[in-house]
């Protein structure tokens, strides 16, 4: 059996772009599985297919094979390969295995904390060979525990039960993870994504460079950039919604042993409103905001939102002070993100040099052909 999609659709896939919608499938099988696509022209090459999925057609080889089952796994092995060297040399430390598109393998994440892992499978296709996986994952990986973090959006999109289990081994609560210079707990069962945001590693561990007297760590989650600064500044506030996120970052903190991280509950725009009000300066401001942007409808609104609390942050600036500052929504792309910073720093009115442009760590791989696998923007700018 096999895919046949539209003349619209055929050009995507030879354009390098995985994705066919279900308006431009022509014929199908009834059931999800992995499948041959064929255009107007022949073949396309290998997808994963649900016929009841607006993403129907999710590329993963873009030619043909005697076995789609294999060639998928051969995706999946040599993603692992290529993490190989960075397990070996950071075994206590947490990284991306598998990133999805970006590695070829669509629907499938999987995340790895000091010897233990959290897969997700967000398509119908996949559900059937997680056994598959597993097997190759024992054979491949030295891990303690596989767990099982199936609870995530795109599940429902793709018509699949929400659920979270082990798949072997006994997943603990919590793992201790070094990252550079900071141990955290990452909460593996409860915690947002599949436990951290592992993505932001690089871009924390860089901040780790910078020092002074004040900093603030705003969306700041269990402590994440705030455990590194605070190895450097005299005084570190790390503010969240969330008093469950607020209480692990006094565990990371005193796991640390530092004692000039100070927490505080609020909502980051009254804050930062707030703080401004009052003429408070920090010699350094981190945001790292959750994807105000979800869809392209959500853009204008996400877009006046970023520059808000860019605009507060830079005025809360002592002079020379650093803004780091992120976007994770794919939707405000690079040149919009960068577009809005110059709006914010005028509306401030402050001049503002880019000191370095990020994204998302290597192991979080971004496909050109791809624009949606580009998604973490992350800038270090300096308040003149």
């Amino acid at each position: 059996m096999k895919v046949r999609v539209s003349a619209r659709g055929a050009a995507r896939i030879l354009a390098r772009h995985p994705w066919v919608y279900k308006s431009d499938v022509l014929e199908g099988p009834q059931t999800p599985g992995l499948y041959p696509v064929q255009g107007p022209r022949g073949s396309l090459g290998l997808a994963l297919y649900n016929p009841l999925s607006e993403i129907s057609v999710r590329v993963f080889a873009f030619e043909e094979a005697d076995s789609p089952l294999e060639a998928l796994l051969a995706n999946l092995r040599q993603a692992l390969a290529r993490r190989k060297a960075a397990l070996m040399a950071e075994p206590e430390g947490a990284f991306r295995l598998v990133h999805a598109e970006g590695d070829l393998l669509p629907g499938l994440v999987l995340d790895y904390y000091a010897g233990h892992g959290v897969v997700q499978v967000g398509s119908a296709a996949l559900e059937p060979l997680t056994q598959r996986f597993v097997e190759v994952l024992q054979d491949e990986v030295a891990m303690e525990s596989l767990l099982a973090k199936n609870n995530h959006k795109p599940r429902s999109l793709e018509g699949l039960p929400l659920e979270v289990r082990p798949l072997w081994g006994r997943v603990p609560d919590a793992v201790t993870v070094r990252e550079g210079s900071v141990l955290y707990r990452a909460n593996l069962k409860e915690g947002q994504k599949t436990g951290a945001f592992i993505d932001q590693r690089d871009n924390r561990i860089r901040l780790e460079a910078f020092g002074g007297k004040t900093a603030l760590d705003v969306f700041s989650y269990h402590g994440s950039f705030a455990l590194h600064l605070a190895r450097g500044f005299e005084q570190v506030v790390a503010v969240d919604s969330s008093p469950s996120a607020l209480c692990r970052a006094e565990e990371n903190a005193r796991v640390n042993g530092l004692g000039n991280l100070i927490t505080l509950e609020a909502n980051a725009f009254e804050f930062l409103r707030a703080e401004e009000r009052r003429g408070a300066r920090y010699d350094l401001v981190v945001l790292d905001p959750p994807a105000f942007a979800k869809s392209r409808r959500d853009l204008e609104r996400a877009y006046a939102a970023y520059k808000e609390i860019n605009l507060r942050a830079l005025k809360l600036l002592a002079p020379g002070g650093i803004l780091a500052t992120a976007s994770c929504s794919h939707h405000l792309t690079e040149p919009l993100f960068y577009q809005m910073l110059a709006e914010a720093a005028a509306d401030a009115h402050r001049s503002v040099r880019v000191v370095e442009r990020r994204g998302q760590g290597w192991d979080h791989p971004v496909l050109l052909n791809v624009p949606e696998t580009h998604y973490l923007k992350f800038a270090i700018l300096e308040a003149l």
